[in-house]
């Protein structure tokens, strides 16, 4: 890209007789160069069109000019399009019947994904840059990334991941005139390389966990080593139904979490502690003896449902114990997911309910979007971890290229 000579002159000359305050105010000196620079633009497009030599052939010439009101990140910008004699000039900048100048979308977008409501969004831009704009066009606009929600949703996934982690968080969304409590499951798939994705959304129905699975199987998946779930039922069944070989693994995490919920805030922090000898045992004998300790001992008495809900999910606990120390480490180190979960609910709070399925899906995948931007490289622990997989999965721990 050529380098942009802006001289101390030019800058003078344009700033003549202005106050330096309004420069950057609506129809302020932006403004005018944006409009200026746009009809030059547009003008450059017409006289390209008609050097063309089927215009030429036919006589087209320039024929006045119309004027149109768009609407920019900063505002209203009145423009004088260009036209041609014959009406066959498609202008690309600003096309024929586009009201909204290059920009404007991706802001509404960008306030959609942030948790905003339609009408908030219109307040919004009424406020900042004086524009009056419907719901509906709110609504018009953010619905367009649907198609590129479903894009994403049917993409080709990698022929094997090493850790999927499935995670749900509920959403309350209208369905058949009352608002229901929805469960919506996130996929986060951790790749042999270590790079993470999400592999999907889907927000629960009928058949919910055997048809995740077969989605991800057709999607091009043929094997993940370790998925970790929250322990719902029916859902180890259905990974193991169309993945056979993969080491189901209920999330340490969510255990932990769901033990909390009996303690009060003041006891979270000491139970938390009483609990990590047991999922740091190791081997699954010597944590069965620290769990059997651990119902014995003061919480435990206190809070006798915490040890039966590990208790219930001992089966799934148990693997987690095969795992090498570097493995167990990024399986139960989960910040990345919680800060996601963090985020997600962060921008669903303030919406209240979702009037369908389709609006609540259409602003986690714009908030899945901007998150999952930021995931450039491989945790620094998954060097020794990756190791450690191989040995214990070997030929079916593949590292693509």
């Amino acid at each position: 890209m050529a380098n942009m000579n802006i001289t101390s002159e030019l800058l003078d000359s344009l700033l003549a007789g202005r106050d330096p305050k309004t420069v950057f105010e609506q129809d302020g000196l932006l403004d005018e160069l944006k409009k200026a620079l746009a009809e030059r633009i547009l003008s450059t497009e017409l006289d390209h069109h008609l050097g063309q030599d089927e215009e030429q052939a036919v006589g087209n010439h320039r024929n006045g000019r119309s004027q149109k009101t768009v609407l920019t990140e900063s505002g209203k910008l009145e423009l004088s399009i260009p036209r041609d004699r014959h009406s066959r000039f498609e202008p690309q900048l600003i096309a024929k019947y586009q009201r909204r100048f290059p920009g404007f979308d991706e802001k509404i977008i960008s306030l959609y994904a942030r948790g905003l409501s339609t009408r908030e969004i219109q307040a919004h831009l009424r406020e900042l840059y004086g524009t009056e704009i419907s719901p509906e066009l709110v609504s018009a606009v953010t619905d367009a990334v649907l198609e590129e929600v479903g894009a994403w949703q049917s993409r080709p996934l990698e022929s094997v991941y090493a850790i999927v982690f499935f995670d749900a968080l509920r959403v309350k969304i209208r369905d058949e005139g009352t608002v229901k409590n929805k469960a919506v499951y996130l996929a986060i798939g951790i790749r042999c390389s270590g790079h993470k994705e999400i592999l999907g959304l889907w927000i629960e129905g009928a058949k919910f966990w055997l048809r995740v699975m077969t989605e991800l199987r057709n999607r091009g998946t043929q094997d993940i080593l370790i998925a970790v779930v929250d322990g719902l039922k029916g859902f180890p069944e259905a990974i193991t139904a169309v993945f056979p070989e993969t080491v189901v693994q209920t999330c340490i995490v969510h255990l932990i979490r769901y033990s909390m919920q009996f303690a009060s805030w003041k006891e979270r922090k000491m139970i938390a502690a009483a609990l990590k000898p047991i999922y740091r045992a190791e081997n699954a004998e010597t944590a069965r003896e620290r769990l059997e300790a651990f119902d014995a001992g003061p919480w435990g008495q206190k809070y006798p449902a915490i040890a039966h809900s590990w208790r219930r999910h001992w089966e799934e606990v148990i693997p987690f114990f095969a795992f090498a120390p570097e493995v167990r480490k990024i399986i139960y180190t989960t910040n990345a997911i919680e800060s996601l979960h963090s985020q997600v609910r962060k921008a669903v709070r303030s919406r209240g309910h979702f009037p369908s399925d389709e609006a609540a899906t259409k602003l986690l995948w714009l908030v899945l979007r901007n998150i999952s931007e930021g995931w450039k490289n491989p945790p620094i622990v998954w060097h020794a971890a990756k190791t450690q997989l191989a040995l214990q999965f070997e030929e079916r721990f593949i590292v693509n290229s």
